[in-house]
């Protein structure tokens, strides 16, 4: 099987290499073997592992929400833009990184969450899809609760640990081929333990990266992998304008972006979005959630 494995580098300025290793932040976007990879009122919810415990429905319970066909063999499907044809869409994603072995540092004040993005998101009413590792749920509940239950947002899965899932990514710490399945599904109980009822079947790859052998092991979940087509940069990065720039020039028609909830280690963020928002909108775009993209893609090739 050809190795389909997903490689991201990052290019915002200030970009600091050897800190990647330490950093629960994912990267961007060009694969070197293989395959990259209207608005709904409130988020969908998944089809929740049998070991994750997912919360009780309530009964307005939103219907089931799209996701991609199997891909060859059956394997798990990944989504990397929307349609290029059908309007000026942008869907903005924010991955709320944090690795299992980071509680120290944010028990010592390091903050890995941006309430403050979150509140310019809120103010200039973007919808976004969050992509969030479990022990990032763990650690800030109460944010987790709010943005999982706000029918702005959705909320997604971006593993347990934010530990790789293959070797050779960005440093990060790998967990082991069975080990794979079982973190993605510990997210989803750490997201129900936080009070969140209804995370989206989507799941982004911890840096982005993947190869045949996950996407054969997670297909039995049901899950649509994300990753994006436009890399803002923001990760590390201290000059605001700079992120700016490399958005405005990357984002076309149904493109999909990635940025960063993490304050410690994407702190222009928050700035960026205020910059961008206004922009795009300028230019005619109009924001959606990766969910109304994948709606769109549907039956697609």
């Amino acid at each position: 099987m050809p190795l389909v494995r997903r490689i991201a580098r990052y290019a915002a300025a200030g970009v600091l290499s050897t800190a990647l290793a330490s950093l629960a932040a994912c990267g961007s976007a060009q694969s070197t073997q293989a395959a990259r990879a209207g608005h709904p009122d409130s988020p969908a919810s998944p089809a929740s592992p049998s070991s994750a415990a997912p919360a009780k429905p309530s009964p307005t319970a939103p219907s089931k929400p799209p996701r991609l066909t199997p891909g060859p063999g059956g394997l798990t499907p990944v989504f990397t833009h929307g349609p290029r044809d059908q309007g000026k869409t942008v869907a903005f994603t924010f991955d709320a990184d944090m690795t299992a072995d980071e509680g120290r540092r944010a028990a010592s004040g390091e903050h890995f969450d941006n309430p403050e993005l979150i509140a310019a998101l809120r103010a200039l009413k973007v919808p976004a899809t969050v992509f969030m590792t479990g022990k990032w749920a763990e650690t800030y509940p109460e944010e987790a609760r709010s943005i999982g239950t706000d029918p702005l947002f959705e909320l997604a899965n971006h593993s347990y640990s934010h530990y790789a899932f293959t070797g050779d990514c960005y440093g990060l710490p790998t967990v082991t081929a069975d080990q794979v399945r079982p973190d993605v599904e510990r997210a989803y109980t750490a997201f129900a333990k936080a009070g969140v009822p209804h995370p989206m079947p989507y799941l982004r790859f911890p840096g982005g990266c993947y190869d045949s052998q996950v996407l054969r092991t997670l297909a039995p979940l049901g899950v649509t992998a994300v990753q994006w087509d436009v890399v803002s940069g923001d990760a590390f990065a201290t000059d605001a304008d700079a992120v700016v720039r490399q958005v405005l020039d990357g984002v076309k028609p149904g493109s999909v972006v990635v940025m960063h909830c993490t304050r410690s280690a994407a702190p222009t963020t928050e700035r960026v979005v205020r910059a961008v928002v206004p922009e795009l909108r300028k230019q005619g775009y109009r924001f959606v959630k990766v969910s109304d993209m994948i709606g769109a893609s549907a039956g697609r090739t």
